[in-house]
C-alpha cells in the first residue's frame, strides 16, 4: 500500500511539474512579444490597440502607466491590431494601422487578453 500511495504522489508531483512548466512557458511567450494590448472604447466605437513595453515607462501596471501616459501628452500615436490568419492557417492578433487616440474622447481603456499569438510591429 505505500508502493503506491509512492507511485500515486510520484505521479501527482510529475503532473505539477509540467503544468508548472507549460505556465512558465505560457508567459515566457507572452513577455518575449514585446506588446500589451489593450481595448480602448469611445462614443463611437472601440478598438484593441499594442503598444511596445519599450513605450511604457514609469511605475505601475500596464494600464495606469498608459494612462498617464496618454493624459500627459493628451494624444498617443499606436498600433490599431486585427486578427489574421498566419500562412500556416492559424490565427494571430497582428499590426494593421497607426492610429492616433485622443485622450478626451476615450472612455474607457482596459486591457485585452487573447489566447492568440501576438505580432510585434515590424
Amino acid at each position: 500500500m505505500t508502493a503506491s500511495c509512492t507511485r500515486a504522489e510520484a505521479l501527482q508531483m510529475f503532473g505539477l511539474a509540467i503544468f508548472a512548466g507549460v505556465g512558465v512557458f505560457a508567459r515566457a511567450a507572452h513577455a518575449a512579444d514585446g506588446v500589451r494590448l489593450f481595448k480602448i472604447v469611445t462614443a463611437r466605437d472601440e478598438i484593441v490597440v499594442g503598444v511596445a513595453d519599450k513605450e511604457l515607462s514609469g511605475d505601475g501596471s500596464d494600464l495606469a502607466r498608459l494612462t498617464t501616459k496618454m493624459r500627459a501628452a493628451g494624444h498617443l500615436e499606436v498600433w490599431r491590431y486585427a486578427v489574421r490568419k498566419a500562412a500556416n492557417g492559424d490565427l494571430e492578433q497582428a499590426p494593421s494601422t497607426r492610429v492616433m487616440l485622443i485622450y478626451s474622447d476615450t472612455l474607457r481603456i482596459e486591457p485585452y487578453k487573447t489566447p492568440l499569438k501576438v505580432l510585434p510591429p515590424a
